[in-house]
């Protein structure tokens, strides 16, 4: 989310980080037993309340939060018996109906904008080999309605998050198992995460670099970001050599741009090696990393950290 808050700054969009919002409904609607429709459908109207509230429209982060939305927005629109059920729970703690005309994920956003952040690129991306996984749970869940253009990969797959890199210069590499999960699946990462691990390196990563010899694997979903990363450790530490770094797109958007890669993007939290592409970006990656532990020092002595401000609200 950093770096998203770090390009909106930069691009002068305001935004409002709502401390106030409930945690992802995947937790719910995939891991547990008393998960049911109508709770759902109540925790995504609060939301959509409280962005009302604040005269803010929602970017949904969380790739299936973005599609189990989507799921109980159909639902409330075309059934009665389930918007009179929610409205009642909206009632008990004094919120209304609120349910927007469109959805939209973060990654359809900078597909949108993707000329804008080409414009502000401080970093020449060009010998950049990407890959793409399209978060299932954005695309998948109601197919018919996720955004695709004919002039990004003939219209065949998903648009954002591959336009993204295509607009800042980077090559798009294809690879066979496209559709694959991540590995991350949601309900089997809670129940049977040996086989989540397993499959997110054995059918994507390996795949993947056997067959591209990609610099980095973008994606749009926290979930596949960290499965698909955190998955090559044990691989690696059995003798596997098949290894990338994986970074959301905004995360690469935003390291082009000249967001700095520890105290914004924070890509030291990922375990896949991400050395040789910001290497390769021209990023000096131990200069930055110096920059960031005296950082760190001067927050220990009690300077205040540093957050990234959204540009001020202009009211009509």
């Amino acid at each position: 989310m950093t770096a998203l808050y770090w390009i909106m700054s930069e691009l002068g969009v305001p935004f409002v980080d709502d401390t106030n919002q409930t945690s992802c409904t995947a937790w719910n609607y995939y891991g547990s037993g008393t998960s049911n429709p109508v709770a759902l459908a109540a925790v995504f109207v609060r939301n959509m309340h409280s962005a009302w509230q604040k005269n803010a429209y929602p970017l949904i982060h969380c790739g299936t939060s973005y599609g189990d939305y989507k799921e109980v927005r159909y639902l409330l629109v075309t059934n009665d018996e389930m918007r009179h059920r929610v409205r009642a729970i909206l009632q008990k703690i004094g919120r209304e109906l609120v349910i927007p005309e469109e959805l939209v994920h973060y990654s359809e956003w900078l597909h949108v904008i993707r000329e804008r952040l080409a414009e502000r690129r401080k970093f020449d991306v060009s010998k950049i080999k990407v890959v793409v996984h399209p978060a299932c749970h954005c695309y998948k869940l109601m197919s018919e309605d996720f955004t695709y253009d004919d002039g990004i990969l003939d219209g065949r797959r998903p648009a954002p998050t591959t336009s993204v890199a295509l607009a800042l210069g980077a090559q798009i590499a294809d690879y066979s198992n496209w559709y694959d999960c991540c590995g991350f699946g949601f309900r089997h990462i809670l129940t049977e995460r040996e086989m989540s691990r397993s499959f997110a390196y054995f059918r994507k990563i390996q795949p993947i670099m056997r067959e591209t010899q990609a610099d980095v694997l973008l994606t749009q979903d926290t979930g596949c970001v960290t499965t698909l990363d955190k998955s090559q450790v044990v691989p690696l530490a059995h003798g596997y050599k098949e290894t990338v770094p994986v970074l959301s797109d905004a995360q690469f958007a935003a390291l082009a741009m000249g967001a700095h890669p520890f105290i914004v993007c924070q890509v030291h939290w990922h375990v896949s090696d991400w050395r040789p592409l910001l290497e390769k970006m021209g990023i000096d990656a131990e200069q930055a990393w110096n920059e960031y532990r005296e950082y760190v020092e001067n927050v220990k002595r009690g300077m205040k950290p540093y957050f990234i401000q959204s540009p001020p609200r202009v009211h009509a």
